[in-house]
């Protein structure tokens, strides 16, 4: 199922004045332009506002889902969004905090671009009053000349004031300094929310609050250039409540790209949200309403142990990024590693995802005795261990128990004729595979 079935269904809860309300209440505001004249601006009538998103990696992650959502929720009271993704500010890259970003290649941030505003358009619609658009910057930037860009654009900016800003400061502190080129990143960004409101009469911008300086870039451009005032929303940076970086698993970076983190790895990265963070996750990232969030809350404090948000957060989000047929071939995963579903019935994809955390090993076939089996896949470190665990009844083979020492498996239990799935005791798991 295409996560494009979701948009017909979600909305805001109506329990709110407006949405302004809403995002606060989600905790979706750490920083804005003045917020009297926001809630008023975004209580009336519809506005056109935008959110960056730069191709320097080919997917999308859990940061730039915030995003996502929020622009959906803005989306959902009325407004509209233009989705830009930054084929020219994906050439430069945005300064981090610690070193300079290497530069991709032309032909690298071009193919990236397709697949971000695939991914962006997954998250918003396109259909309707206030349809949603997709811009990109290289459109208005690349026929600039650079004389036309120092006369137009930076004749605007006070050094000054640019190495002010958080990330430059630490950047020019640091022993790796900031090129000229991604100091220049601002000045772009500010580019691109003037070009957008003079194109579609856009007055918003919403990212990251660690992008304030590059946001109030473009506010300031357009104030000092055309006189008129515009807006921006700086959202939380989200981190874990033991204060370890959020959206890391295994050291890596939670990806939408499928083929980058599986359904099955995004699905278990938040099945393992803590308690004391599960609630404020629910309010980011799902559109249930504050009522339902409210009773997912008392039940963490009367039963964790049942890990209720937990589940509906997992559901939730993994449905929105790859849609309730894959998340519920997950959930049918989970089970059936653990004998409580038929192993048979996974298609190959989502059993080599569901194992892919597992210890694991390669054996030949013709080799498949029992014995030989648990102590290749590192589940007993000796035969005789190996012996042991059969008599105690502790040996499985895809969910069957197997009692006789010198079974041998045949080659018909072979999942996709190349795995087997092995349990020690009730949870102890792992996979052998079988090559033809």
């Amino acid at each position: 199922m295409s996560t494009n079935t979701f948009l017909s269904s979600q909305s805001n809860d109506p329990s709110f004045a407006n949405v302004w309300q809403e995002l606060k209440w989600r905790g979706l505001v750490h920083v804005s332009t003045d917020e009297a004249e926001l809630e008023k601006l975004l209580a009336g009538e519809p506005i056109t506002y935008y959110c960056g998103f730069d191709p320097t990696a080919p997917s999308l992650h859990l940061g730039n889902l915030v995003q996502l959502l929020t622009m959906r929720r803005l989306q959902l009271a009325g407004h509209k969004p233009l989705g830009l993704v930054g084929g020219s500010t994906g050439l430069v890259g945005d300064p981090r905090p610690t070193a300079e970003r290497t530069m991709n290649t032309k032909e690298t941030v071009a193919e990236w671009v397709g697949y971000l505003q695939g991914q962006v358009q997954r998250f918003l619609s396109f259909e309707g009053e206030n349809a949603a658009r997709m811009v990109n910057n290289l459109d208005w930037t690349a026929p600039m000349s650079a004389l036309d860009f120092l006369r137009e654009i930076g004749k605007h900016f006070r050094v000054g004031t640019m190495i002010k800003k958080d990330i430059v400061a630490s950047r020019l502190n640091s022993e790796e300094g900031i090129s000229y080129a991604e100091f220049s990143y601002q000045i772009l960004q500010g580019m691109d929310y003037l070009e957008l409101f003079r194109q579609y009469g856009c007055v918003l911008q919403t990212g990251g609050s660690d992008q304030w300086g590059n946001l109030t870039s473009g506010t300031e451009l357009i104030r000092k250039v055309e006189g008129k005032s515009v807006h921006a929303i700086g959202t939380p940076l989200i981190t874990n409540s033991d204060g370890t970086k959020f959206g890391k698993s295994e050291g890596n970076a939670i990806w939408l790209d499928a083929a980058m983190c599986s359904p099955y790895a995004m699905y278990q990265f938040w099945l393992n949200t803590a308690d004391a963070d599960v609630v404020e996750r629910l309010k980011v990232f799902t559109f249930r309403s504050r009522t339902e969030i409210e009773e997912l809350e008392k039940a963490v404090a009367e039963r964790a142990h049942t890990r209720e948000a937990q589940r509906v957060l997992a559901y939730d989000v993994t449905s929105l990024v790859h849609g309730e047929e894959a998340t519920d071939k997950v959930i049918a995963a989970s089970a059936a590693l653990f004998g409580q579903g038929e192993l048979e019935a996974l298609d190959e994809a989502t059993l080599v995802s569901a194992t892919s955390q597992l210890p694991s090993a390669t054996v030949e076939r013709g080799s498949l005795n029992i014995i030989g089996l648990l102590v290749a896949s590192g589940l007993v470190p000796s035969n005789s261990g190996a012996r042991r665990t059969v008599a105690e009844g502790g040996a499985y083979v895809n969910n069957e128990k197997i009692t006789d020492p010198d079974a041998v498996i045949d080659d018909s239990k072979l999942l996709h004729g190349k795995y087997l799935l092995m349990r020690r005791g009730k949870r102890t798991l792992a996979m052998v595979e079988v090559p033809a």
